[in-house]
């Protein structure tokens, strides 16, 4: 199955999951946004693990990463929908297995370990920080909403000395269900205690952008990437190449 059948099928169990949930359509325009929800890779920038993977791997560290990336959002789909969860740091670690395997090539248990590590020492994108002192600035409450475990969120944030600005860590290991589940997208609902309408989404990938955006919650896609929109029949409400318009978004009220 290709990424694009698995985003397919994934979007139809997100539908079904709202449908039961009773979750209302587009969010109403004239609510204020109070709250903001981050992907953990909206924050973090992912990039320099495809250098890592380069000087592990010379010569097909890119094709490493490419197989990799997409092997581990399949899987994170996948055990979503088979209600065989493990967390992200076991997906990732079985995705790397996968991708190895698939390029028959052979990494020594250091090098494995070096890429894994990876994960734990991102750096914030540029426009991090000043994004959120505004929002901070503003009072607008804020917490991460992300596939990432608790300790991967936790290294991160310490190394990248933001502990200041999130109440919290909403990591989809409290409901076994990764983005984007309608069970994921809840625990910012209950967290804050506030309609969807009032907490505003903040997605790196396109997929978990659209899924955010059924759900309920105005969207705002840091589409870093320069990546096309998926075709899920959801569109965030802005999209940006960064974080440096995030404070006049949740200003306008999306």
């Amino acid at each position: 199955m290709n990424r694009r059948n698995f985003l397919a099928a994934t979007a139809l169990a997100s539908a079904a999951g709202l449908a039961r949930n009773g979750v209302a359509g587009a969010p109403d325009p004239r609510r204020k946004i109070e709250a903001v929800a981050f992907d953990g890779f909206a924050i973090f920038d992912p990039r320099p693990i495809g250098a890592v993977a380069d000087a592990v791997l010379p010569g097909k560290g890119t094709e490493l990463m490419a197989a990799w990336r997409t092997r581990q959002f399949e899987y994170c789909w996948l055990r979503t929908l088979t209600r065989s969860y493990v967390d992200f740091w076991q997906v990732t670690q079985d995705a790397l297995a996968f991708a190895c395997a698939t390029l028959e090539v052979e990494l020594t248990s250091a090098n494995r370990d070096r890429l894994m590590d990876a994960y734990l020492h991102l750096k914030p994108w540029p426009d991090v920080l000043a994004a959120l002192r505004n929002l901070r600035m503003a009072g607008v409450r804020m917490a991460f909403l992300t596939n990432f475990t608790a300790t991967m969120l936790d290294a991160n944030i310490r190394a990248g000395g933001l502990e200041a600005f999130f109440e919290a860590r909403l990591s989809t290991d409290q409901v076994a269900a990764f983005k984007p589940d309608p069970r994921s997208y809840q625990m910012a609902v209950d967290y804050f205690g506030m309609p969807r309408a009032a907490i505003a989404f903040v997605a790196f990938g396109g997929w978990d952008a659209a899924g955010a955006k059924r759900f309920g919650f105005p969207v705002y896609w840091s589409n870093r990437l320069a990546q096309p929109a998926e075709e899920l029949g959801a569109a965030a409400d802005r999209i940006a190449a960064g974080l440096e318009t995030l404070p006049a978004f949740v200003a306008a009220g999306h």
